[in-house]
């Protein structure tokens, strides 16, 4: 919340910062000349005019060099996972293009683990040192809070389990129209909003948090241009609609319209960029074993049934964009012709259609629905951005159609070739109800090593024959 910093301090941060990444350059080093094949350390010295620029864009476009005051550990180290994974990637690559041959992969590798443990260590150090610092009383920040509803209690009782934070309540302002109160939770009430300006001068207050409800916002223009005139920082504890399922971010449009959003997605900028670079990455190595097999199942498809090798299917992607889905054709031609034939056989409770023993279904069709190879063009999809490698299953429009409000939140992702449904045993889920349960999960859940699990289980699902058709 309080992100002011000393403009010392930061300067300050940033050299030890770069300190601390020669530090982690110089062990890497170390550690890797040990195994052999390494050059003098000052032919490798060049690196680091890459690594540093691109370390410190980082440092300041996840947000380390902001106050982080009131973060926790986990979140520091969540931030410094992503700036390694991305400057690893970013740095690597135009090292490779500078000169492809001439620095070591093992280096580099090294300084990354040693990078992070540094940083990492500094961080959480820095971050104690300043918490017990405030603890004691120094460093601390003068708050007035003007209000007297939940929002207030609450930003007390925040305040008060986090001593660390350094924040100190001075007292309390009522609103014009509200009964006298004398205290609320051990902090005395110095008087009406009317005082603010007179309560200021009185208690040397650095910041006036403004925790009032909505109807009352619009009424305190003047005394914000006040503090405004006095130098003191305003903040405003927002009263306004919660909701409970998705998350919420408070930002700048252009950095001019303050804009409160809420989100059902968990996927921020970086993570989509790390979901994507793996995306590329499975696909690529899937479409090259794709190339290696492709010749054997064309000829079987081709032996068994007549017809076209590939089948495209019009399908429903992120937040109802349309694709073509590929797979290698496993079905006989007439199969969309004879699917209203069968809708009375339908095993599915809701809107998605499938049934055993499908009559569609061509012999070596079943054996690549078995084996998952059907799927295999997916991977073309997944390159060109339709799809991802883990999702939620690709619905029909005629499905997409049929869904109740709820269950259009399936698709506000980017389908995947694999996903929950597809690892939690296809053949004994029979509700469509319990799919988009598990697709909603997946939704909430997400990291990136959570797609990396389901790829896992697939693969052994795929190996065993568990859950398909």
């Amino acid at each position: 919340m309080l992100k002011e910093q000393a403009s010392l301090f930061n300067r300050l941060n940033k050299l030890v910062d770069l300190t601390v990444m020669f530090a982690a350059f110089v062990l890497a080093y170390d550690v890797r000349s040990g195994w052999g094949g390494l050059d003098d350390f000052d032919n490798y010295l060049w690196i680091m005019l890459i690594v540093i620029p691109v370390w410190f864009f980082l440092f300041n476009w996840i947000g380390l060099y902001t106050s982080q005051r009131i973060d926790k550990v986990s979140h520091i180290l969540a931030s410094l996972t992503k700036m390694h994974l991305i400057g690893g990637v970013v740095a690597s690559s135009a090292i490779y293009f500078v000169e492809p041959h001439g620095y070591s992969r093992g280096l580099f590798s090294s300084f990354l683990i040693f990078s992070f443990v540094f940083l990492a260590a500094e961080r959480i150090l820095l971050k104690a040192v300043l918490g017990g610092i405030r603890r004691r009383g120094l460093n601390s920040r003068n708050i007035l809070i003007v209000g007297t509803d939940q929002k207030a209690r609450d930003f007390i009782e925040l305040a008060e389990q986090h001593a660390d934070w350094g924040l100190r309540i001075v007292g309390f302002l009522q609103e014009q129209d509200k009964a006298d109160v004398r205290r609320i939770g051990g902090y005395c009430m110095l008087g009406r909003i009317d005082r603010l300006e007179e309560v200021c001068k009185t208690y040397s207050v650095d910041e006036v948090v403004f925790c009032l409800p909505r109807k009352s916002v619009t009424e305190v223009d003047d005394f914000v241009r006040d503090m405004e005139n006095m130098g003191i920082t305003v903040r405003m504890v927002l009263d306004v609609y919660e909701s409970r399922r998705s998350r919420r971010e408070l930002s700048f449009f252009h950095e001019q319209l303050p804009m409160l959003t809420f989100y059902s997605k968990p996927f921020d900028a970086g993570k989509l960029f790390l979901k994507r670079c793996l995306d590329i990455a499975g696909s690529a190595a899937g479409l090259l074993f794709t190339a290696a097999v492709l010749p054997f199942i064309a000829l079987a498809v081709k032996i068994d049934s007549k017809g076209p090798l590939f089948f495209g299917q019009k399908r429903v992607g992120e937040n109802g964009r349309t694709f073509t889905c590929w797979k290698i054709r496993s079905m006989r031609v007439d199969a969309e012709e004879r699917k209203r034939e069968l809708m009375a056989r339908n095993e599915m409770d809701g809107a998605m259609f499938k049934i055993k023993h499908d009559p569609r279904i061509t012999r070596i069709g079943k054996f690549l629905r078995k084996t998952s190879l059907d799927e295999l063009p997916q991977f073309w999809n997944v390159l060109k951005g339709e799809m991802s490698l883990v999702g939620t299953r690709p619905p029909t429009p005629d499905e997409v159609a049929l869904y109740e409000n709820w269950q259009r939140k399936r698709i506000c992702i980017k389908p995947g070739i694999t996903g929950f449904w597809q690892v939690s045993g296809r053949n004994q889920i029979r509700k469509f109800d319990e799919v988009v349960r598990l697709d909603l999960e997946y939704i909430e859940k997400w990291s990136l090593w959570l797609d990396i699990k389901i790829l896992l289980k697939t693969v052994r699902v795929v190996f065993v024959r568990e859950g398909s058709c």
